[in-house]
């Protein structure tokens, strides 16, 4: 075999989080983009599902000079496409698809499915419709482009991720086989499934049968589309090595290639700036906090945070909360403590009584009714965060040192109440803690220590175990991150850890402290898509040299 790794002349990669921000997935492929962008200049095409409609998308540019004349072959096919590029670093050419059109053939297209691979969509329902005709719509959109455009001299990638693209993927494979292709399972649908519905998922995950969990738990289609797409694309990969082990156990397919997610700090404010970006977080952070609480929290403030998707046990929302009403009750505590929790809720409005505070500048020493939340919910009362607040008596009394507020909006800039943009906050904590049960990788960690904020996670993150193995031990909080031992029945241990470990970052000095920025720092800059993208290079040359045999 050559030893030189064979490298695609065109890339196409299919996501539901194209041009949409849903979750980790969306900050994957956006700040990998550059990188690929960099280095095959138009010939990285990401293909998304046009969800906009008559709305105006704000992360796409539309373009109509951008294949004008491919365009008219597009609408003779049935397709209707939107062309323009991705606003973000590189801005690579994006197509959004519209899929609505393939309902009327959904019961061929799923019955062709099953014919050629096996994929049982019998109990489709929710969500698996709408990402099947995007991901089969995708998989025509290539279809086009290739016959138009490109001949078997190419090489050519196709990659879908999850298994919202899994038929586009498969299509792929029956009617192109000179493509080769990708398959990228971030999280697999059952494993997250076993997790966030209560049940014990690594001490059992040998015992586990992906396909009767799938029936136990309503999954089957899903978990099909999935495990079918592994099996037979040419080249299977995952994010992490703990993922690895639940598609080896769940889907009974080993992967080809781990690909760790990699980060691009192009972005990220550095020296001066960095500083002045962190003075106006904290500010910003302490303003909203005093008006609601009738504080006068200062800069001293130890401020602690959390973030990601309101997945309450799968990223450890309740073990956070758990931890910061220990340390509310720790003698040893010198400083006062503000903690937050920056997960998205179901929103009703920002408080006016809080905004009409911010306005007046100026707050009377009298916190406002309900000083635990900055936004008005639709439903309050069955809301699990503060439910759990409520349990634990955590209603941020004067007299508390520490002081738990849920800021349950997406930090855009423009909520209401904070008006910064969540990367902006980001920079104003000291500290960031994601006791994740369930994570494949773990962004948000890797996020914080690229802003130089030190940080808390568990072993059962793929950032967990990477940052681990990068030390060649467990990471303690001087390394910059602080890696806890998580199973599947030591609840109190993590809170009780992660409580033991602010109380000993809120006494460090000043220099031990900056010591801890700085190797954050360090070892996100370890994390960068220039060191990762290997891992991206292999799994293309293994699909591209299959993709050859058949040719």
């Amino acid at each position: 075999m050559n030893d030189r790794l064979a490298f695609p002349d065109y890339i196409f990669e299919s996501s539901w989080e194209v041009c949409n921000k849903v979750g980790g997935i969306y900050t994957v492929l956006s700040t990998r983009a550059r990188t690929l962008q960099n280095r095959m200049k138009d010939k990285i095409i990401f293909i998304g599902p046009d969800c906009w409609k008559e709305t105006v998308c704000p992360y796409f540019i539309e373009d109509e000079r951008l294949f004008s004349d491919w365009r008219k072959d597009i609408v003779n096919d049935g397709l209707h496409v939107r062309i323009g590029r991705w606003d973000i670093p590189g801005t690579p050419i994006a197509m959004l698809v519209d899929f609505m059109s393939f309902f009327e053939q959904k019961n061929e297209i799923y019955a062709r499915a099953w014919e050629d691979f096996q994929v049982d969509s019998i109990h489709a329902y929710g969500d698996y419709d709408e990402a099947s005709m995007f991901a089969y719509s995708a998989g025509l959109l290539v279809e086009s482009f290739y016959k138009r455009f490109l001949d078997s001299s190419h090489n050519v990638i196709y990659h879908g991720n999850e298994w919202m693209t899994g038929l586009g993927v498969l299509h792929i494979n029956k009617v192109l086989p000179g493509i080769g292709t990708v398959f990228t399972t971030h999280a697999t649908s059952i494993g997250r499934s076993i997790a966030g519905n209560n049940k014990p998922l690594y001490e059992y995950l040998l015992a586990y049968n992906g396909d009767g969990m799938a029936c136990e738990l309503n999954m089957q289609s899903k978990h099909s589309v999935e495990k079918q797409t592994a099996k037979f694309a040419d080249c299977f990969t995952t994010v992490s090595e703990i993922t690895a082990n639940e598609c080896k156990e769940l889907l009974d397919k080993q992967v080809d290639v781990i690909l760790p997610n990699g980060f691009d700090d192009s972005f990220v404010p550095k020296g001066n700036a960095l500083v002045k970006a962190r003075k106006a977080a904290r500010k910003r952070l302490l303003e909203v906090a005093n008006a609601l609480l009738g504080t006068s929290l200062d800069d001293d403030t130890l401020i602690v945070s959390t973030s990601g998707r309101y997945e309450f046990r799968n990223k450890g929302i309740d073990v956070y909360i758990e931890a910061i009403n220990m340390l509310r009750h720790e003698n040893g505590l010198e400083k006062n403590v503000l903690a937050l929790i920056e997960v998205p809720g179901w929103v009703a409005a920002p408080r006016k009584d809080l905004s009409d505070v911010l306005a007046a500048e100026h707050n009377n020493g009298t916190p406002l009714d309900v000083p635990q939340i900055t936004h008005r919910l639709h439903d309050m009362d069955n809301d699990k965060v503060l439910g759990m607040m409520r349990s634990l008596d955590m209603y941020n009394r004067a007299e508390d040192k520490v002081k738990l507020i849920f800021v349950p909006c997406y930090l855009t800039g423009d909520d209401g109440i904070f008006n910064m943009s969540y990367y902006d906050l980001l920079t104003g904590s000291d500290i960031c803690i994601y006791p994740s049960y369930y994570e494949p990788w773990g962004y948000t960690p890797l996020e914080a220590i690229a802003f130089k904020v030190p940080c808390i996670t568990t072993d059962l993150a793929g950032f967990g175990m990477w940052a681990n193995s990068e030390k060649g031990t467990y990471c303690e909080i001087e390394d910059g991150v602080k890696v806890v031992h998580r199973t599947d029945y030591n609840y109190n241990e993590v809170a009780s850890e992660i409580k033991d470990t602010l109380l000993k970052y809120s006494k460090m000095t000043t220099e031990e402290v900056r010591e801890c920025c700085s190797n954050a720092l360090k070892l996100s800059k370890k994390a960068l898509w220039s060191n990762f993208i290997k891992h991206y290079e292999q799994a293309y040359d293994i699909a591209l040299r299959k993709a050859e045999d058949r040719k």
